[in-house]
């Protein structure tokens, strides 16, 4: 017996093709792993079934398969449906090996994670393999097929040698190549008919691998390679509804057409946030750097902030982002009050000595802010946090404030933190880590956008907040999260970074609850 013989097909095998018995597997004991409908048979869209006719089905054979559209249009669990076709159905072989291939280890994870969900809710199938979780394998027992999740930070693709390769997301990949991708396609070279198949949003340029891939096998028309790729047309409006159909070919199947709809309406609202709605969201190729603050939704919070605010607040949170020697420290203090308004106060320190030079680097008037009492220059050739620990524990003691809590990043901190405990500053916070990666500023940059949006911030129009956030860069990851990125802004940002953090403090967003479903793409 063997795995194929799972499959009891509503008319003889002899009478489906490789592709019906692929999509008869899928449907009958294959079920959707969780959600509303969790338990019950998989039910294959019409698209999906055509990507498998057509890969399945090709007289000439295919080598390579590629599959683009919009998040969230069941990328994940397509792919996992195939790997089981691949370890237990119809497709299953002798001692095959299919692996497959994730950027990142949490994406990885989740292709895993779905295929034995799956299986566990099918006792056919359960019993016909062995799942090593510690490992991301799945061992078919009746032909000894063995599937392994990989991710390209775990550096395990090599000395492999899979039948088939499924890619996730390799749509990540920046440039024309990848060390982890080469060593998969290149490992599949024992076989005489290997199958290659890369399911993902699309790149941001084409100067991208996979945008690389899909355009040669366009150009050249080759018979063995596979392409589907869904995408809104080129300078298509956000707002166009059938362009939305084209990139997302699950709407109101997988894809929520109110989610999609109200991520569009806050990309019109946000302008900054275009690109990110024109890649993930309309699946067109554009960067996804840009400007995390639209000028005209800063310049709708700039109302002034109130001292009282400060004096009177359950909670004062202060940012703290440190600089080099002889760049800018921002201390920026939030406070909300009792109509859900975010006031700041930002303090932002520099080096006296060789001011003017910096001002022509940065292209900023930092001598003007000086003298208008905007920037504290600190009477050193670098930046002394004796000194400014010093001017903020005399200004908060003047001004009545006592901050709750020091949201900081890690760097330089620990000289910081002497300095602070030598001057008694912030003697009596909390001090919280807060990385700079994606995980931790993700939610900070959404919290603080949704103030914005909600005309919640009173910034006061200070000049210094004002330069870092026309100047802001946010990235993106493929799951969506942001970060503000110093590197790629054109002027120091490092106030706007202070204030993200302490205004995430202080609202409502600190107690955000981690979206799962937008992982699963």
């Amino acid at each position: 017996m063997t795995d194929a013989a799972l499959l009891e097909a509503p008319r003889p095998a002899a009478e489906l093709t490789r592709a019906g018995r692929v999509i008869a597997f899928a449907e009958k004991y294959c079920r959707v792993p969780d959600g509303a409908l969790v338990g019950q048979p998989l039910r294959l869209a019409e698209f999906q079934k055509q990507f498998i006719r057509d890969i399945y089905d090709n007289p000439r054979g295919t080598r390579r398969a590629y599959l683009s559209m919009a998040r969230k249009n069941g990328k994940t669990a397509l792919i996992a449906v195939l790997l089981l076709a691949h370890v237990l159905g119809p497709e299953a072989r002798v001692n095959a090996q299919i692996i497959s291939g994730a950027m990142s280890r949490d994406q990885a994870a989740l292709v895993f994670e779905l295929a034995r969900k799956m299986i566990f809710l099918e006792p056919r199938l359960a019993q016909r393999c062995r799942i090593v979780p510690s490992q991301k394998r799945i061992i078919g027992l009746l032909t000894r097929t063995e599937y392994h999740a990989l991710s390209a930070d775990a550096q395990t693709a090599h000395g492999l040698s899979p039948v088939l390769a499924i890619l996730d997301e390799v749509g990540q990949v920046r440039g024309p190549t990848s060390p982890f991708v080469d060593a998969i396609t290149t490992s599949q070279g024992a076989h005489a008919s290997p199958l290659l198949i890369a399911i993902s949003t699309s790149a941001p340029s084409d100067a991208d691998m996979f945008s690389m891939w899909i355009d040669d096998a366009v150009r050249s028309n080759d018979a063995a390679t596979v392409v589907h790729e869904y995408k809104a047309d080129e300078g298509a409006e956000l707002t166009d509804r059938a362009q939305w159909a084209k990139a997302n070919p699950g709407l109101g199947l997988f894809r929520s057409e109110e989610d999609l709809t109200q991520q569009i309406e806050r990309a019109q609202r946000l302008p900054a946030l275009e690109a990110t709605a024109r890649n993930l969201l309309l699946n067109q190729r554009i960067s996804l750097q840009h400007l995390f603050i639209a000028p005209s939704i800063w310049k709708e919070n700039a109302g002034e902030p109130d001292l009282n605010v400060f004096r009177g607040a359950a909670r004062v949170a202060v940012g703290l982002d440190l600089s080099a020697r002889a760049d800018l420290t921002a201390a920026v203090l939030a406070a909300r009050d009792g109509d859900g308004n975010v006031h700041l106060l930002p303090f932002v320190f520099t080096p006296m000595v060789g001011l003017e030079e910096r001002a022509r680097r940065d292209r900023a008037p930092y001598p003007a802010f000086v003298q208008a009492g905007q920037m504290v220059a600190i009477e050193s050739a670098s930046i002394e946090y004796e000194q400014v620990c010093q001017y903020l524990t005399a200004k908060l003691e003047e001004l009545k404030i006592e901050p709750a809590l020091v949201a900081f990043d890690r760097w330089r901190i620990k000289a910081f933190r002497t300095a602070a405990a030598n001057r008694g500053f912030a003697q009596a916070s909390e001090w919280k880590e807060v990385g700079q990666g994606f995980r931790d500023m993700s939610p900070r940059l959404e919290a603080f956008e949704g103030l914005l949006l909600d005309r919640r911030i009173r910034h006061g129009g200070h000049p210094l907040l004002n330069m870092s956030a026309a100047n802001a860069i946010a990235v993106q990851d493929p799951a969506g999260n942001r970060k503000l990125d110093k590197d790629l802004a054109t002027l120091r940002i490092d106030p706007l970074v202070a204030a993200v953090m302490a205004a995430y403090e202080v609202s409502d967003g600190a107690a955000g609850a981690f979206d799962v479903g937008a992982w699963i793409a």
